[in-house]
Parts: structure tokens; C-alpha cells; sequence
């Protein structure tokens, strides 16, 4: 998601809370539902920018070349943090059968202004130094065998548990959060490594690096490239009766965009779709994906001096985990995403639902974490055709071995229930009864709450209880796929879901690997999409 491209009277007390679509919010921190598109009525203003990917693909498909110019100068513009600070980790995947396995970079664009062009590009003074927000946040995948690439947005204002985080420059510990808050605010606790903790623990996918990235870099290494096309279906101009907006304007058609009317792009709501976020981060991903387009058919880059001022503005933009933290690293990692061809980079928001003024992840949503996890095409062009077999949410080598199955304590739940059926009776205790059979003397069947569970799954709070929940899954026949850690549990959980509702013995329903409609999947190679402009905001 994005920030809208104003910033005034913005206020920050606390944990801010920014208005999600169809939100304002009062200087007490306050929320007043509006309608969906939050048009006509109050909101705070001067949100803060968000950030678009196509800097990760101008940064890593441009700094190559120049990497080597000035080595060790680049290397010294380069700031790192520490990749993850929380104390739950996700173990890497399962190498395949060349020893391949694939990369996971979460892309992180903050919203801080801490030096000076930022503020002249951001806006209010009175935040300088503050806490910055993660306002654009994209998981870009890498596949094991390198064909293909997926993204997948998260909307700035999804409400997540943010777990405990330490800060490893001073000690400090941010409790994890009660309830569940904006995933934005995560970058705020410890930095970057917050951000990719939270992450981990919403989708079980493990991360190997993040890229973060200011705003002041998206200007400069706009004019570097020379210029990006976008396409207005009509002519646009970005501007509220009231002076809200990015102030974007463009003529109907292909315009190449550069400096800070990129910015104004990445930034701009009102006029786009909607004026929701949904439609500024579709914007987005339109830019990222004519940026990688540019950089691969732009013959001027490869004159030295462009490619060093390119280095120049790039990596002064960039703050990265340790992995990533020279240039020459960065140009490993550049050479292994350069394998893949447009046509093969699916670019897709995740799929959610408003709670309030607020989103949160639906059940497509698990759906797309899956893809990822178990490292499926997005675009549906495996070459095999593969259907990749049932994993475990870590590699069951890496798990703390399972106790004795009488030593196992674990709850069934009926999560049977859907929104067209009751509860099938007796469900947990029925399945409770075969745990007992087949040994676990410790199953118990938790009556005491009503759930709702589309498959079947056993969830374990903490890894050393990893290997008590496979061997729950292994005795009962559930995927290994299906054994997911979670923090909505304080011990091994069985939820008996609304694919067993009678019998026995479960089957397992059949993987549908096909990435949900509501991802909004667009293709790198598709250089005719057009943003669809409000007739609100035309000229």
C-alpha cells in the first residue's frame, strides 16, 4: 500500500495511528469511519510516502555494472542492520533436488525523514528524527530453480501481531502487541529487523534479506535511469478541492516520468481507481515492473558515467542486512534475479478484507503465503507442470525432536463450522478419541470455544513444540503443509477444519495451486497496463 502524497497538520503521539482507507484520525489518536474511498471527508493530511519496489529492480538491475567503479566508496554509502529481532525464526526451505533453494528479500520503504532532501521532498519539519513507519512493505521471491519472481504487497494499514522485538544497538525490548495494530508501525520498534520478524510470524515464510530504501533516493535515481513510462487512461491531475494530493498531473497516454514526478506517481491516491491505497499500490507495481522493463532495454546505461552516478544515488538510498551489505554481494544477488525474464515476474497485493477503516489477510491471502512457502509459480507456468509435494513449515530435520506420543499434550478443536453450515457435533472429541488410540494419552478435546477452520491444521506456539506437531499431523495423516506455528496458541492445537466433518480417517482435500483472482496478479511483460483515472480528478 501507499501514503497518500500530503502530509499537513500531521500529528505524532505514541504509536501513530495513520487513517487507513475510509479513516480519519484525531490528534488523540481517534478513528471516524468514513466511506471506503475516504473522499469528502476529514483526514489527517501530510500522510507520510510510501515507497515503491522499482527501486529494488532499478537499485539491483542498474548497481550491478557500476558495483566495481569505486568499490570501496560505494561499499562505505551502504547502512546495515541487523535482518531479524525477534526471538522466533523460520527455518530456510528444503534445498531441491540440483541443491537450489529460493530467496526471499523483504522490501521495505520507510518513511523517514532524517536528512535534509528528504524533508524537502516529505514535508513536515516536526517529524524529523521520529519513528518511521514501514509504509510500503513487499516480499519479493526468488524461485529455487530462478525462472520466475513473485511480489506480494502488504497494505499499510493490515492489522497484524508485531511480536517481541530487541534492539541489538542499545538492548531495548519492544513487548510484542496485545491485540493486533498496523504492520507499519513494526519498523518503529528496533528497526528493519522488527518489520521482517513480523512477517515471518503473519506468513511462515522464511526471509533471507530485506532492502530498505528513503524517499529521497526515488527522485534521484529516477533521473538516472532517465525516465520511467506509466499510462494514464485520461488526463490526470492529483489535487482535492482543498489542496490535498500528490499533485500529479499527465496527459492521457504513455508519459516517462522521471525525478520528482516519479515520486508524485508513487505517492498519488486521489485520482487513482478508487483514491484508496489498494489502487496507489496497483500504481506501484505498474512503475516496478516498466523500471525493470527500462533498465533492460536502456543501451544508455551502459555508458560508465551513468552507471556510476546510478551506484552513487542507489546505494546512498539503501539500508540492508549484513548479507547484502556490499556491493559486491548486491551484485550477486543482482545476477541471480537478472535470470528471470518479464514475462515471468508476477507482481499481486495481498488479498484482504476491511475490519473498520482497517484490513486484514483473508483466507486467499493464506493462500498466496502457501504458493510462496512451498516455492509454486504464481504465474502458473511451472515448467513441469509440477505439484509440489507437502512440506512442513520448517524443515522437520531442523525441528526439535517429538517426544514420546503419551508425552504429548495437544487440544482438538471443532473448527467445523462455516458461513453456511453449524459445527458438525462432536467433532473434537471424536478426534481426541483417535489421538488417544493410536497412544497420545495427553489429547484433549477443547470445548470451550467456537471456531471456524476451512482445512484441517495443527498449530504450535513456539519451536521447540515443532516436532510434537508433525508427529500429530504424521498420526492422523495431515500434510505437513497444513502444521503451522502461531501465536494464537499456547501449545499444540489441532483444529479439525471443515474438510473432516465426518469419519474417521482424513483425506486430504486436493492443493489448489492456482494464485487467488483477489491478488490481482500483473504480469512484468504486460507494458499496456494503464492506471484508470477518477473522473473526479480529470482535466
Amino acid at each position: 500500500m501507499t501514503q497518500s502524497g500530503v502530509r499537513e497538520n500531521e500529528t505524532r503521539q505514541g504509536v501513530r495511528q495513520e487513517p487507513g482507507q475510509g479513516e480519519t484520525t484525531s490528534a488523540t489518536g481517534g478513528t471516524t469511519p468514513s466511506g471506503p474511498s475516504g473522499e469528502g471527508r476529514p483526514r489527517r493530511t501530510r500522510r507520510l510516502l510510501r515507497w515503491s519496489a522499482a527501486v529494488l529492480a532499478l537499485l539491483i538491475l542498474g548497481t550491478a555494472g557500476a558495483g566495481y567503479l569505486y568499490y570501496r566508496h560505494l561499499n562505505g554509502n551502504i547502512k546495515k542492520d541487523a535482518l531479524n529481532l525477534g526471538d522466533n525464526k523460520v527455518a530456510a526451505p528444503t534445498p531441491n533436488a540440483a541443491g537450489q533453494t529460493p530467496l526471499n528479500i523483504l522490501l521495505i520503504g520507510s518513511d523517514a525523514r532524517d536528512s535534509k532532501e528528504n524533508q524537502k521532498l516529505g514535508g513536515a519539519r516536526e517529524t524529523f528524527g521520529a519513528a518511521p513507519l514501514a509504509d510500503v512493505q513487499m516480499l519479493l521471491h526468488l524461485s529455487a530453480d530462478r525462472t520466475n519472481m513473485s511480489v506480494i504487497s502488504m497494505p499499510r494499514d493490515t492489522l497484524v501481531k508485531i511480536p517481541k522485538c530487541t534492539d541489538p544497538d542499545d538492548g531495548k525490548v519492544y513487548p510484542g502487541t496485545q491485540g493486533r495494530t498496523m504492520t507499519n508501525q513494526s519498523l518503529g520498534n528496533g528497526g528493519p529487523g522488527c518489520t521482517v520478524a513480523t512477517w515471518q510470524e503473519l506468513t511462515g515464510i522464511h526471509i533471507d534479506h530485506f532492502i530498505m530504501v528513503d524517499f529521497a533516493g526515488v527522485v534521484s535515481m529516477a533521473d538516472a535511469v532517465g525516465g520511467v513510462p506509466v499510462c494514464v487512461d485520461a488526463n490526470i491531475h492529483s489535487r482535492t478541492s482543498d489542496g490535498k494530493g500528490s499533485g500529479l498531473k499527465l496527459e492521457k497516454g504513455t508519459s516517462y516520468i522521471q525525478g520528482e514526478q516519479a515520486l508524485q506517481w508513487l505517492r498519488t491516491r486521489y485520482g487513482f481507481e478508487d483514491g484508496s491505497d489498494l489502487a496507489r499500490a496497483k500504481a506501484q507495481h505498474m512503475y516496478m515492473n516498466a523500471m525493470v522493463r527500462q533498465l533492460r532495454e536502456n543501451a544508455t546505461l551502459s555508458s560508465p558515467n551513468k552507471l556510476r552516478r546510478l551506484a552513487e544515488e542507489a546505494t546512498r538510498a539503501l539500508t540492508v542486512d549484513p548479507g547484502l551489505d556490499t556491493v559486491k554481494k548486491l551484485y550477486d544477488l543482482s545476477d541471480e534475479l537478472r535470470k528471470v525474464e518479464p514475462e515471468r515476474i508476477t507482481m499481486t497485493t495481498m488479498p484482504n478484507r476491511y475490519v473498520g477503516a482497517r484490513v486484514e489477510p483473508t483466507e486467499d491471502a493464506e493462500q498466496l503465503f502457501r504458493l510462496v512457502r512451498e516455492d509454486i509459480a504464481l504465474d502458473g507456468k511451472d515448467k513441469d507442470g509440477k505439484k509440489t509435494a507437502e512440506k512442513a513449515s520448517a524443515d522437520p530435520a531442523s525441528a526439535d525432536p517429538a517426544a514420546a506420543d503419551d508425552e504429548i499434550p495437544v487440544q482438538v478443536r471443532n473448527g467445523t463450522r462455516t458461513d453456511t453450515l453449524a459445527a458438525a457435533r462432536g467433532r473434537a472429541s471424536t478426534v481426541a478419541g483417535l489421538l488417544t488410540e493410536q497412544g497420545f494419552a495427553q489429547a484433549v478435546a477443547d470445548t470451550t470455544g467456537s471456531w471456524s477452520e476451512e482445512r484441517t491444521v495443527v498449530r504450535y506456539p513456539s519451536a521447540d513444540l515443532e516436532g510434537d506437531a508433525q508427529r500429530i499431523a504424521e498420526a492422523l495423516g495431515v500434510p505437513l503443509g497444513s502444521v503451522k506455528r502461531s501465536t494464537d496458541v499456547s501449545g499444540v492445537t489441532l483444529v479439525v477444519g471443515a474438510d473432516w466433518r465426518e469419519g474417521t480417517a482424513y483425506k486430504a482435500p486436493k492443493r489448489n495451486n492456482k494464485t487467488p483472482k483477489s491478488a490481482q496478479a500483473l504480469n512484468g511483460a504486460d507494458d499496456k497496463a494503464c492506471m484508470h483515472v477518477n473522473p473526479n480528478f480529470t482535466w
